[in-house]
């Protein structure tokens, strides 16, 4: 009996570091919520935030960008612009650009910056815990990605 016992403990023991290997909670969440995004038709990368020099912000973490690409109708027609949500509020980083889409207004504070850049549309942001922000934000770029297209489309 103490010998299988021994063996028992020996594969265990031999065992323990593979567990290492398994994703964290976390680790699942933010899959699952990148993996909506794609299936959503988007993409996802990490980039940095416009006007900072690195693409990690020490207040917030690591900023990760939810983006659609447009049609190459709205890129020729669209100008590059970007704006930063301030406490819950949008404005242009440029003084006299555009105003901020009407589509942003239901993110809150939950996103930094906004921007139509590099052929796509889309949000940076720091990923929370919770699935229904991700979901929210696919929301908003998926719509704004459709103003976007059916405004290059209007008779202009």
């Amino acid at each position: 009996m103490l010998t299988y016992l021994l063996i028992a403990f020996i594969v265990l023991v031999a065992l323990a570091p593979l567990s290492h290997f398994r994703p964290s909670k976390r680790q699942r969440l933010l899959a699952n919520m990148r993996e909506h995004a794609a299936l959503n038709g988007m993409f996802v990368e990490f980039r940095q935030l416009p006007g900072q020099p690195s693409g990690r912000d020490l207040r917030t973490g690591d900023v990760i960008y939810y983006g659609k690409r447009l049609p190459s109708s709205v890129v020729e027609t669209q100008p590059a612009s970007t704006w930063i949500c301030d406490h819950g509020k949008w404005r242009n980083s440029d003084r006299h650009g555009q105003p901020p889409p009407e589509v942003l207004k239901p993110l809150g504070d939950l996103a930094l910056v906004a921007a139509i850049a590099q052929g796509s549309c889309g949000i940076y942001w720091v990923e929370s815990t919770q699935e229904e922000d991700a979901q929210l934000i696919c929301q908003v770029v998926q719509q704004w990605s459709e103003v976007l297209s059916g405004a290059a489309s209007a008779p202009g």
